[in-house]
């Protein structure tokens, strides 16, 4: 029979099991009756161990290798990416109850605000969000052991959808033994399944010799009642509280996998005290978000800039006065009508050509891929959306320059951190001139890009930031004929120059990933549906 959905008296039963002790639960009170007494030792002697490299590692991911002993930002982000704002208001208003609760009952109570009537198959945040936070919140000691070991097993009190993406993708965990949720129709009820059945495969392994006879293991001294796999182990470290206060956070540049692609609208870490503050602003945000909007669409491009300035948002440029004179029709010299210019920027929001625009004192239309429907009506410059056909998108793109000057992100999508995607070649084929626009945004509450959600919020949750920033950088200008482009040099190795000449300008790394990559790693799909219709 198809499901009809969550009832109240659903609900009232799953809450009543929600409060009512797990008795095969293995973590808390009372489970460590029948595991033998450990030698326990001190964290610190384990950081000058030079045995390490053939032995595995079984370590708890909240006490051994986590700084913070908070486990709320995590419920917070699902709560507000998967279940919206409603839901993380509800659990934010909560949590001063959920602390009196205690451990065990005051995490299952989380997971049920956080994932009742969760659809399994739509959420993302374990590898799309949560892998972000999760290595921002790292100690850098821990993470040290922790790679110096030839195995590594997590145990955590987390749902294995919450730890599984991180401790895999980017830490390379080769066994996570957490605990599963209940899904009903497809949907979450909120509650977990116990660790029980990864228990038992894993001591099944050990027994069997293939992940090693040399087990150590990493506790906290804070919270350590035992898990029966520790009883496997040789030795175990316990990590004492103070110790966690004196870690390191774990370098950008220290993560195994680089972190380029991550989703959600969050921009910081969502403690109760930040979460309190946030939706303290969001009554002042909205106002400013209408003032923006009202001032960016209907005034001149000089006096928007000095009330968005007011209003505390920022765009700096540079290079404006020469690029202005270059780009003015007036001061061309030749009768004809001049082909326009080609503006060639990295893409870092759905406002980069607006940003453009406005240093620039008069607008340019801008090429899109994948721009919504909504923002494409209120956009204050003319946008020509590209359908992915290169005959097709030639065709368009040299009839457009044939009226004026041109924006274009050959990237083909945004990215939030400190990396170039692959660059289409294109543009190159287009223009004999182009000129390389470095673009950077900074904001600190809200992002304003997605790959799973609302495209038509995007601009929206850009706006609502307190202070977004926006840097314009105009590179000089490349000829065709010129040392950097000759015409041996083929499209593709002149995207590929403009792509390093960006990077290095902004101080970013070059990739090779696509927007194929992104949405394939965010949102599962191609960034296309049925049809071919690009998503909105």
């Amino acid at each position: 029979m198809a499901c009809k959905g969550f009832s109240f008296k659903t609900l009232v039963f799953s809450l009543r099991i929600l409060l009512r002790r797990n008795p095969l639960s293995l973590v808390g009170k009372g489970n460590n009756a029948n595991i033998p007494q450990l030698k326990s030792l001190v964290f610190s002697s384990l950081l000058h161990a030079t045995e390490l490299s053939n032995q595995t590692l079984i370590f708890d991911v909240e006490g051994a290798l986590l700084r913070s002993s908070s486990l709320f930002p995590y419920f917070m982000l699902v709560a507000f990416e998967a279940g919206g704002l409603l839901r993380a208001v509800l659990l934010l208003f909560l949590y001063p109850f959920v602390c009196l609760l205690g451990k065990d009952v005051g995490l299952r109570v989380m997971v049920f605000l956080s994932f009742f009537g969760i659809k399994k198959e739509s959420l993302r945040v374990g590898r799309a969000v949560l892998p972000k936070f999760f290595l921002e919140d790292i100690g850098y000691e821990g993470f040290h052991i922790l790679m110096r070991c030839r195995r590594r097993v997590a145990v955590s009190c987390l749902p294995k959808v919450m730890v599984e993406g991180v401790l895999r993708d980017y830490l390379d965990v080769e066994f996570v033994v957490a605990r599963e949720l209940k899904v009903v129709c497809g949907y979450y009820v909120g509650l977990m399944e116990d660790d029980r059945n990864d228990s038992l495969i894993l001591r099944g392994r050990f027994a069997e010799g293939k992940l090693g006879s040399h087990v150590v293991g990493i506790g906290s001294l804070h919270k350590y009642e035992g898990h029966q796999l520790f009883s496997v182990c040789k030795d175990i470290y316990l990590v004492s509280e103070t110790e966690k206060r004196n870690w390191h956070p774990l370098p950008r540049d220290k993560y195994p996998k680089p972190l380029i692609f991550h989703d959600g609208r969050l921009a910081f870490r969502p403690t109760p005290e930040s979460a309190v503050v946030m939706l303290l602003w969001l009554p002042l945000g909205l106002f400013l978000f209408i003032l923006r909007a009202i001032v960016g669409l209907l005034l001149p491009y000089r006096l928007a800039y000095c009330i968005l300035a007011f209003s505390g948002m920022r765009i700096r440029s540079s290079k404006l006065k020469s690029f202005i004179a270059i780009s003015n029709p007036e001061n061309v010299q030749n009768k004809e009508k001049p082909k326009g210019i080609l503006y060639v920027c990295n893409h870092r929001t759905v406002l980069d050509p607006l940003f453009v625009s406005t240093v620039l004192n008069r607008p340019v239309t801008a090429v899109t891929y994948s721009l919504s429907r909504a923002t494409e009506i209120i956009s204050p410059i003319r946008t020509a959306r590209l359908t992915r056909n290169r005959e097709q998108d030639a065709v368009m793109m040299e009839k457009l320059l044939n009226q004026g000057d041109l924006i274009v992100c050959p990237e083909g999508t945004t990215c939030r951190e400190p990396y170039l995607l692959r660059f289409s070649p294109l543009f190159a084929e287009m223009s004999d001139e182009i000129v390389p626009v470095a673009m950077d945004v900074h904001v600190n509450m809200f992002y304003g890009t997605t790959a799973s959600g609302f495209k038509w919020l995007d601009p929206v949750f850009f706006l609502l930031n307190p202070c977004p920033c926006g840097a314009v950088n105009f590179l000089d200008k490349l000829s065709r004929g010129s040392k950097f482009w000759d015409s041996a040099k083929s499209s593709c190795e002149v995207a590929n120059q403009v792509q390093r000449q960006l990077a290095e300008a902004l101080g970013f790394e070059c990739t090779s990933l696509t927007r194929k990559d992104k949405y394939t790693i965010l949102a599962g799909n191609h960034g296309i549906v049925n049809a071919g219709k690009q998503i909105v």
